[in-house]
């Protein structure tokens, strides 16, 4: 493995492998293979992950979020090392005769390597295009360097939940959104559904008028101590109350029959006895998570959409700018979660 690579070597590489491709495509079609791009998509993993699963992911985004998609593997190492590869993505929209490609560039760095990579990859970003970097290992966020690496996207995802204790993270990110970097924690996008959930029962205009209301939210989890998710859902069902002029109290409700980290129950109840009652649990397992309903007498299931890497990323690239809504429940759970740890 050579000690540095060349970004002008990588270009050429791509560039014969879309004359290949054109070379390769059916003489009998005239519109032959077709490059989409529409952003760089930057992933960062450690080089003892299965890189397979990581292809599959962008595999599954390109037809929807087509990209130059480039994979960076970091070996733990004190030894500058770095080496590449190209190749390519390809698939054929149904009813259509013509191929769609997209160019992937693997690279392969050991952590000691990390300070050269700015300069390798921002000539590899396509101009004029937005870049994501996606942070999949909480290790590499810590790297020295990696907020110069970091510095090239437009946008950085990761998951606060691989970090450990919620506090620290959290307050970090809100640091980093109020510095002016655009961020996007999986945290919060696993609670689409919570709050797509939550936000149907208030569509009914006569649970709309109780909202102002509410006097106790009692969010139950797994584990010990609230996880980040836990800590954004209260944040935004807060601020969702404080708009409805309501004064609520939060309850934490841990010790439930569900994995660590996982949320299990939100409850929204007001103080009179004969008021609003809300309730939402989760029952199944991995394969299939329902959610059982209750709104006063009323109860009623409903499936949860699947929560997996492609169907997050995916709601992830369709923001390209920032995320108020976020951004707003970050900052108030960075300070939940300093004051309880204090």
């Amino acid at each position: 493995m050579s000690t540095t690579i060349q970004p002008e070597t990588i270009l050429r590489e791509l560039a014969d492998l879309w004359i290949s491709l054109g070379k390769e495509s059916d003489p009998n079609q005239a519109s032959g293979v077709l490059r989409a791009c529409a952003m760089t998509l930057i992933t960062l993993v450690e080089e003892s992950e299965d890189t397979s699963d990581v292809w599959s992911v962008m595999a599954a985004l390109m037809p929807e979020h087509p990209s130059r998609a480039i994979v960076i593997r970091f070996r733990p190492s004190a030894e500058r090392a770095l080496s590449s590869r190209v190749f390519s993505q390809c698939w054929m929209p149904f009813g259509q005769r013509r191929q769609i490609c997209c160019e992937q560039i693997e690279i392969t760095a050991s952590d000691a390597s990390l300070p050269d990579l700015p300069p390798v990859i921002l000539p590899l970003a396509v101009a004029d295009l937005p870049v994501v970097l996606w942070c999949r290992a909480a290790r590499l966020f810590g790297l020295k360097g990696f907020q110069q690496l970091a510095a090239i996207a437009n946008k950085v995802v990761l998951h606060s939940g691989a970090f450990g204790g919620p506090a620290d993270i959290l307050g970090r990110l809100d640091e980093l959104t109020r510095s002016g970097r655009i961020l996007a924690d999986v945290a919060w996008t696993r609670l689409t559904r919570w709050r797509e959930l939550i936000a149907q029962i208030f569509e009914n205009r006569s649970y709309l008028a109780q909202l102002g209301a509410v006097r106790r939210v009692r969010i139950g989890f797994g584990g010990a101590t609230p996880s980040s998710s836990a800590y954004y859902l209260a944040a935004w069902v807060l601020d969702c109350l404080d708009s409805a002029g309501a004064n609520a109290s939060l309850i934490w409700g841990p010790g439930e029959k569900v994995p660590e980290g996982e949320l299990a129950r939100v409850e929204l109840t007001t103080s009179d006895s004969g008021g609003l009652q809300v309730a939402i649990t989760v029952t199944g397992d991995a394969e299939r998570v329902c959610a059982d309903v209750r709104v006063n007498v009323l109860v009623s299931r409903t499936v949860f959409a699947p929560d997996n890497d492609y169907t997050l990323l995916r709601q992830e690239l369709s923001i390209p700018g920032r995320d108020p809504v976020f951004e707003k429940a970050l900052g108030r759970a960075a300070r939940m979660a300093a004051t309880e740890k204090s």
